[in-house]
């Protein structure tokens, strides 16, 4: 449809809207419906046309008429609800010429209510033949064409109203996402965890590697940031007492646009006293085969040209082993030369480099990421991070070069992170002082120094395993979505031009 066509379309709705308004009663809220599309398929479907004719089956149903075929004295209509759709069948005798009239004049779109009986027609499809119809809301923009739908990718993530209407597709992946969170709380409030809050504007951003969105309190007079994650406030929790809490909900982070990434997104994280990473492990794995079962039936994902199996157990391959796994070539007591590891870095085109100020750590991350991330398709845990780019782990027992830390792979996502938490007060401080020193350097993503933790690490927080999970890609790989703005409802996008 052109714009000039569309624009005819929507002159003409309106001047339909315009009649309604002078006959009285436009835009009513009395209508109550008693029944839903989907629910009475589940009762009825089984039913013949003459045990709906001997037992007669009264209801009221409302919703977008998505279709409609005007024949002569009895037309057909498709009703479309937020469970599905049922067939309207509307008779100029049943309802009155000047209701039938009225209904001739409906368009696609359109919202209305319906009273009558259900039927079985000469087709075989339960129906609702209607004994009264009411228009409820007058739909001013026509939908998307029937056979081609809202196809375009960025219109249907700017409209989504629209794109909700149109595919069935879309709304699948938007109630697979709230069973998975649903099922998410549910798992953890059943081992004992506390849902709480904590402050989406902080004034030290903490709790991971981010560059932050700034925003100002005027009443206050002061710079406040939109945090990166929740970590640190849950923290302070554990220090206080409550020794299993977690939190489901936003994070915000000033970084690009990917298929993803997008700035605002949803994340899981909790925390667990007297617990260590490998516990922490064994609950995410269990947590995450669960979920799969609840969402979507089973533990075999496609997602992609993959097929994922979460029924089995996860990989579980240190950080450094996957590198040399990837690259044979290098060499294991050289991992920590920090030449050698800049030249291998440079030899496969890899940031950063020591003139960056970048020590082996971020050099072996910068492998990993470059080598690895993407081949991880089958669930594994890649653990023993650097303690350079793990500023809040705690480091290894037998090796403080390394933490005791992990991250989740599943489809090439990076799904998880979590490791066992640093409580100590001084190690702590001492992190964050070298943090600011790197801030300092150019680091836009490295950490603030947070004095107020570190004074509540001072009180003493008891051993602890800490948890992050991406909700968004977690719902990419439960609905085989390939780009993470089909599975969030609003996602950020550059304006419209005018």
């Amino acid at each position: 449809m052109t714009e000039q066509d569309e624009n005819y379309v929507i002159a003409e709705r309106r001047r339909k809207l315009g009649e309604w308004r002078d006959a009285g009663g436009a835009y009513p809220n009395d209508f109550r419906r008693d029944a839903l599309a989907g629910d009475l398929h589940g009762l009825f479907d089984g039913r013949s046309a003459e045990d709906l004719e001997a037992e007669p089956i009264t209801v009221a149903v409302a919703g977008r008429m998505m279709a409609k075929r005007i024949m002569g004295k009895a037309s057909f209509t498709n009703l479309q609800d937020v469970s599905g759709r049922i067939q309207l069948y509307v008779q100029r005798d049943e309802i009155g010429t000047e209701a039938y009239a009225a209904f001739k004049a409906y368009d696609i779109g359109d919202i209305v209510g319906a009273r009558g009986r259900l039927i079985r027609t000469r087709t075989g499809e339960l129906s609702v033949h209607v004994s009264e119809l009411v228009l409820i809301t007058k739909s001013l923009r026509p939908l998307p064409e029937k056979f081609h739908g809202l196809t375009d990718a960025e219109q249907r993530h700017r409209q989504r109203y629209v794109d909700l209407i149109m595919n069935e597709e879309s709304r699948s992946i938007f109630r697979a996402r709230t069973d998975l969170i649903r099922f998410l709380r549910g798992f953890l409030d059943h081992i004992g965890f506390m849902e709480v809050e904590t402050p989406m504007m902080q004034l030290i951003p903490g709790g991971a590697m981010a560059k932050p969105f700034i925003t100002h309190h005027n009443a206050l007079g002061i710079d406040l940031y939109l945090r990166i994650a929740p970590e640190l406030y849950l923290k302070r929790l554990v220090v206080g007492g409550f020794e299993k809490v977690y939190e489901i909900n936003r994070n915000f982070r000033n970084e690009g646009l990917s298929t993803r990434h997008n700035p605002e997104f949803t994340m899981l994280e909790s925390y667990e006293a007297y617990a260590d990473y490998i516990g922490c492990m064994d609950m995410t794995e269990t947590m995450l085969r669960d979920a799969a079962l609840a969402v979507t039936g089973g533990t075999s994902l496609r997602f992609g040209d993959a097929e994922l199996d979460l029924g089995a157990p996860f990989q579980r391959v240190t950080m450094e082993d996957a590198v040399l796994a990837a690259d044979p070539s290098l060499d294991r007591g050289k991992l920590r030369d920090r030449e050698y590891m800049a030249a291998a870095c440079a030899r496969h085109s890899l940031g950063p480099t020591i003139n960056d100020g970048a020590g082996t750590g971020k050099l072996l991350m910068a492998l990993f990421e470059g080598l690895v991330e993407h081949t991880l398709i089958q669930p594994t845990f890649i653990t023993q991070h650097p303690t350079e780019v793990s500023p809040l782990s705690r480091c290894n027992d037998d090796d403080p070069y390394l933490t005791d830390r992990f991250e989740l792979f599943i489809g090439g996502l990076e799904v998880a992170n979590g490791f066992s938490e640093l409580n100590d007060a001084e190690d702590q401080a001492e992190r964050f002082r070298a943090q600011v020193e790197s801030k300092g350097a150019g680091d836009e993503e490295a950490m603030h120094y947070d004095a107020d933790y570190v004074r509540a690490l001072e009180y003493g927080m008891p051993p602890a395993a800490g948890l992050g999970v991406g909700i968004d890609r977690l719902v990419m790989l439960m609905t085989d979505t390939q780009s993470i703005r089909e599975v969030i409802l609003f996602p950020h996008m550059r304006p419209e031009a005018e």
